[in-house]
C-alpha cells in the first residue's frame, strides 16, 4: 500500500510539473513575441557615389534572426550587391550583417521597423585594367513595414543604407571612394 500511495504521488507531481512547464513553454514561446526567423529579400540597388562605379543592380539578400519579444529582435545576415560601374570602371560587392532591429506593431497584422548595426564586405574591382580586392566595414540603416500573412508568415518591403567605400589600389592616385548602396528591397520573414 505505501508504494500504491508514492507511486500514485510520484505520477500527480509529474503530471503537475509537466502541465505546468507545458503552460510555461507555450506562454513564453509565442511566434508573434519571440523565437528564431529566417527571411529573404530581393530588390533594386543604387550605387551612388563621387566615382565611376555609379550604377543600378539587383540586391539579393538572406537573414537569420532572434525576437527577443515584440519590440527588439538581432539579426544578421548576407547581403550580394552584385555588379556595378562601367566600361572602365566596375566591381563586384557581397557582405555580411549584424543588426539591431527594433519594431512596433501598428494594427494586428501589420508592425514597422527600424535597424541599424555593421557591415562586412568584400569588393572585387576593375579599374583600367588594374584589378584587385579590398575588404572593409561600414555602418548601415534601413527602415520597412511587415504585412503578417499567418502569425508565421511575412512579407515586408524595406529601405536600407549602406555607407560603402571603395579603396582602389595599383592606380596612380589609389583613391578611396566615398559610396553609398541604397536598397530598395521585398522579401519574405518565417518565424519559427
Amino acid at each position: 500500500m505505501k508504494n500504491t500511495i508514492l507511486t500514485l504521488a510520484a505520477i500527480i507531481s509529474l503530471a503537475s510539473v509537466s502541465a505546468y512547464s507545458q503552460a510555461q513553454s507555450m506562454e513564453n514561446n509565442d511566434t508573434t513575441e519571440n523565437g528564431i526567423y529566417v527571411g529573404a529579400n530581393y530588390g533594386y540597388l543604387k550605387v551612388d557615389g563621387k566615382d565611376d562605379f555609379d550604377d543600378d543592380s539587383d540586391v539579393i539578400q538572406g537573414l537569420v534572426g532572434y525576437r527577443f519579444n515584440q519590440y527588439l529582435a538581432i539579426e544578421g545576415g548576407y547581403v550580394n550587391f552584385g555588379d556595378y560601374g562601367n566600361s572602365l570602371s566596375n566591381a563586384e560587392t557581397d557582405g555580411y550583417t549584424a543588426a539591431l532591429k527594433v519594431s512596433y506593431p501598428i494594427v494586428d497584422r501589420v508592425e514597422l521597423y527600424a535597424k541599424g548595426g555593421q557591415l562586412w564586405y568584400s569588393t572585387d574591382y576593375d579599374v583600367l585594367g588594374f584589378s584587385g580586392n579590398k575588404d572593409d566595414e561600414g555602418v548601415f540603416a534601413g527602415a520597412g513595414v511587415a504585412f503578417k500573412v499567418t502569425d508565421r508568415f511575412l512579407i515586408n518591403a524595406e529601405y536600407t543604407w549602406y555607407d560603402a567605400g571603395i579603396t582602389v589600389e595599383n592606380v596612380s592616385n589609389g583613391a578611396d571612394t566615398d559610396t553609398d548602396f541604397k536598397q530598395a528591397s521585398l522579401g519574405v520573414e518565417y518565424r519559427f
